[in-house]
């Protein structure tokens, strides 16, 4: 991993039988069962904060809370507040400030660039401002600034390009991919990692740690190789 003072991060995502996370429409992923939404608020209520791109949230207007007594107890009983931070990524700042995702009783983030913020109308109590680097946001200095806030934990909800970006970066350690029993296809369906992707001799590698059953779901859970 890399080696910077920095946030532990797992990504935690849905996908089809086939490898995709949403469907050609790039429709709202509610494909998951119940179980699966359970896992998923499980490793938010574990996370300091939680990171989506915009285009993830575009898609669902929305952001998953903790609703559970039993894990906003636990959260609590860590001396953390009832939800983590949620933090949109988006280098031009430009989200909707009508988006349900503002009316959420949660502490709304954006992560933006300087003009990112000089152009973003939405009410975020928190913004992060940082530098671009070869065109794109500067991850490094991204995750350094959330230490600085006090984040030691971060949940990557999706998409595909924000994942591949912290892969390429050496800032993910863990992976929670759940198998739903459906297959999607399609060459314009978002998957799990996007961007240009790796050859494979010196691609990414996993080291499986468990793997779960619950009825016709698989939950595959993944740490990174360094």
């Amino acid at each position: 991993m890399t080696n910077i003072n920095r946030p532990h991060t797992t990504v935690v995502l849905a996908m089809s039988a086939d490898g995709k996370i949403a469907d050609r429409a790039r429709s709202p992923a509610r494909f998951g069962s119940a179980a699966d939404k359970a896992h998923l608020e499980r490793q938010v209520a574990l996370a300091d904060a939680v990171l989506f791109g915009k285009g993830t949230l575009k898609a669902y207007g929305t952001t998953l809370p903790v609703t559970s007594p039993q894990l906003l107890q636990q959260r609590q009983l860590q001396g953390k507040p009832p939800q983590p931070l949620q933090i949109v990524c988006s280098a031009s700042g430009n989200i909707s400030p009508q988006l349900k995702f503002f009316q959420q009783p949660l502490p709304h983030g954006l992560l933006t660039t300087a003009t990112g913020k000089q152009h973003n109308t939405a009410p975020f109590e928190q913004i992060i401002v940082v530098p671009t680097i070869n065109g794109g946001l500067d991850w490094i200095n991204a995750f350094q600034q959330l230490t600085l806030l006090g984040i030691q934990r971060v949940a990557v909800l999706g998409g595909g390009q924000l994942v591949s970006s912290l892969i390429q970066e050496n800032l993910i350690d863990e992976l929670w991919l759940t198998i739903c029993p459906l297959i999607l296809g399609g060459s314009n369906s978002p998957t799990p990692v996007s961007g240009k992707g790796f050859l494979a001799d010196v691609a990414p590698r996993l080291h499986l740690l468990e793997v779960q059953q619950v009825k016709q779901e698989i939950f595959l859970h993944y740490r990174r190789v360094g």
